[in-house]
């Protein structure tokens, strides 16, 4: 048996989520584990290194499935012209991406140790969500960030602040849809912040692309455009965990909780104590560490 890693990337606006599912089709797992049965001619089972809800997207998933080996040579030995400098793993790539939907692309395929599993030796994943901050959403980044009403109101040193509270260690079974019985202790190793000015700022172009820590509503031009990038950083997040912190944030950031807030939810494990979810598509799962 031949242990393929592969890297990929997925908008998963019209996608039911990562996971195969028995009423629909329409996941991102299902879809590729059909593609993937049908060109090696076997029942492929594919592991990502997460599970993504509907509606969320990755810029590098990563997943690992295995083959017979015998069914990887037939395929292999089929490419000839200039696949013929590429390894195995290229030139089934290429392959695989010519049945592939334009919204799924594998960007890497190669051969790993039988062993390696994308999920179970994943050490570190990082989140990326995304926030616009103006009137009306980019017409070309819409479906990839949130929409904020009263941006003008949205405080970003209260979101860092309270932010910090998540750092660490800690029982997030209260900042999660969990409804498995296993550990739902998780470690956040880091929450970082980004103001990204648009174009239409006053302010010069020097302050693109840069995080702005003042606290408080100071910087009132950065607030009335451009968007917010959150990442965060740790050993792994449970079901909705990242869209209840970041709406906790919000909610923070907008005066209708006290960041205190946030340690209530610790303590009581409550769930109901958030104010709401982020919505779906300001979501990127963005990398994976080994």
């Amino acid at each position: 048996m031949v242990n393929y890693k592969m890297v990929l990337q997925y908008d998963g606006t019209r996608y039911n989520g990562w996971q195969k599912q028995g009423n629909t089709r329409n996941t991102i797992q299902g879809r590729l584990e059909e593609i993937l049965s049908r060109y090696f001619g076997q029942e492929i089972e594919l592991h990502g290194s997460g599970r993504t809800d509907a509606g969320v997207h990755a810029v590098g998933q990563v997943a690992n499935f295995k083959v017979d080996e015998r069914a990887g040579a037939e395929k292999r030995s089929k490419s000839s012209g200039n696949d013929a400098e590429k390894t195995p793993g290229e030139k089934i790539k290429n392959e695989l991406n010519s049945f592939l939907p334009e919204d799924i692309k594998i960007l890497t395929l190669e051969q790993a140790d039988n062993r390696f599993h994308a999920r179970l030796n994943a050490v570190e994943k990082e989140y990326r969500y995304y926030i616009s901050l103006d009137s009306k959403r980019d017409v070309f980044g819409r479906k990839y960030m949130a929409e904020l009403e009263n941006s003008e109101k949205l405080d970003i040193g209260k979101m860092k602040a309270a932010s910090l509270r998540f750092l660490g260690e800690h029982d997030f079974q209260g900042f999660s849809d969990n409804k498995s019985k296993k550990s739902t202790i998780r470690r956040i190793d880091s929450i970082e912040f980004r103001l990204h000015v648009s174009q239409t700022s006053n302010l010069s172009d020097e302050t693109d692309n840069t995080c702005h820590e003042a606290a408080g509503n100071t910087d009132t031009e950065v607030m009335r455009g451009g968007h917010i990038e959150i990442i965060f950083r740790g050993n792994g997040f449970l079901y909705h965990t990242v869209r209840l912190i970041v709406g906790t944030l919000l909610a923070v950031g907008m005066g209708e909780i006290s960041e205190n807030v946030v340690d209530e939810i610790f303590e009581s494990r409550d769930r109901r104590k958030i104010p709401y979810m982020a919505p779906a598509e300001g979501l990127f799962l963005y990398k994976v560490e080994y």
